[in-house]
């Protein structure tokens, strides 16, 4: 499948869309260089610090916290709505116990970008590379009630990664990609 490079706003309704309607894959390596692949329903493009970023939460009891503190990168990936099986998979299983890619049918994909490490999924229409530039946890006392009784019941705060968006790619007629 041929791809092609984009900006990184050009799709931004498409991604907010996936992340509304069952969310986009985050991609990471772990200590073996095994990829991993998990289902986030929240995340935000934009310019920080003159610079594009993506911000992506992961909280600590997931197996990607510990994959994006190894590489230091992630790349957030925009799957089908027919892909549904297997976001909702990789949002359920943990990659200490599954090999998400093989359990998925993803291949993984070498990044663009010379500073990433971690691979994007093929079979996927867009791609974001993002480098991790800074990261902070959420401190409950300065967390809304309402979301931290909402979102954080049991006191699993996420971390809050930043990534400068390196490279963004994706199929030619992302579109009739998305539709097919």
């Amino acid at each position: 499948m041929n791809r092609v490079e984009t900006t990184f706003h050009q799709h931004f309704s498409k991604l907010c869309q996936a992340l509304g309607q069952g969310g986009a894959l985050l991609v990471s390596l772990d200590e073996a260089k095994r990829p991993n692949a998990m289902t986030i329903g929240w995340a935000q493009v934009g310019i920080i610090w003159g610079k594009p970023i993506c911000t992506v939460l992961v909280r600590p009891s997931r197996y990607t916290f510990r994959c994006c503190n190894t590489t230091g990168d992630f790349t957030v990936n925009l799957p089908r709505l027919s892909q549904a099986e297997q976001v909702l998979f990789c949002g359920t299983k943990s990659g200490r116990d599954y090999d998400k890619f093989a359990e998925c049918g993803f291949t993984p994909v070498p990044p663009r970008a010379p500073q990433m490490s971690s691979p994007f999924i093929a079979e996927c229409g867009l791609a974001y590379e993002c480098r991790v530039v800074h990261y902070n946890d959420v401190l409950p006392p300065q967390l809304a009630p309402e979301i931290q009784e909402s979102c954080y019941p049991s006191g699993d705060y996420h971390r809050i990664y930043f990534g400068e968006i390196l490279s963004v790619h994706g199929v030619e007629d992302l579109d009739a990609w998305l539709a097919g």
